[in-house]
């Protein structure tokens, strides 16, 4: 059976990226894997700081994450796995992906110089994910205002 996998993280491009990825398993009657990726705690040597939230507590965020999402579309009749990962987003989307037939990403919409400074996980993924990937764009992103 056909693979789709699609990244999450709560936000309204990926809610955009899940509603495209519903259609394109549809399309090819394909699996649909939502992923997510839990970044790894980063430790503090100084005591000031808070000390990184335990890992199980992130994966069951994460869990409530993809859940929420999936309400916001409709899945029914169609086979959903759930991932949650902890890591790289770009490297987690990239191994969920190995073996699927799609990948499907939402742009956060940084662009330019700001892109370049905050790195962008789309960018990470069309280079390096071993399938196709499809890159969701925010509405009107990139349109020109010409009249």
């Amino acid at each position: 059976m056909a693979r789709i996998v699609v990244g999450v993280d709560g936000s309204e491009h990926a809610v955009q990226a899940l509603d495209r990825a519903v259609q394109e398993a549809r399309l090819r009657g394909a699996r649909l894997e939502v992923v997510h990726a839990v970044p790894e705690p980063v430790m503090f040597a100084d005591p000031v700081f808070a000390p990184p939230t335990p890992i199980a507590k992130l994966r069951v965020a994460g869990k409530e994450l993809i859940e929420q999402a999936l309400t916001a579309v409709n899945v029914e009749g169609l086979e959903i796995g759930r991932t949650i990962a902890v890591g790289h987003t770009a490297q987690v989307l990239c191994h969920a992906a190995e073996g699927a037939d799609l990948l499907v990403v939402g742009s956060r919409g940084y662009g330019g110089f700001r892109g370049l400074l905050v790195g962008s996980v789309t960018h990470q993924v069309v280079a390096h994910a071993p399938c196709p990937v499809l890159v969701v764009v925010p509405e009107g992103r990139g349109r020109r205002q010409d009249g």
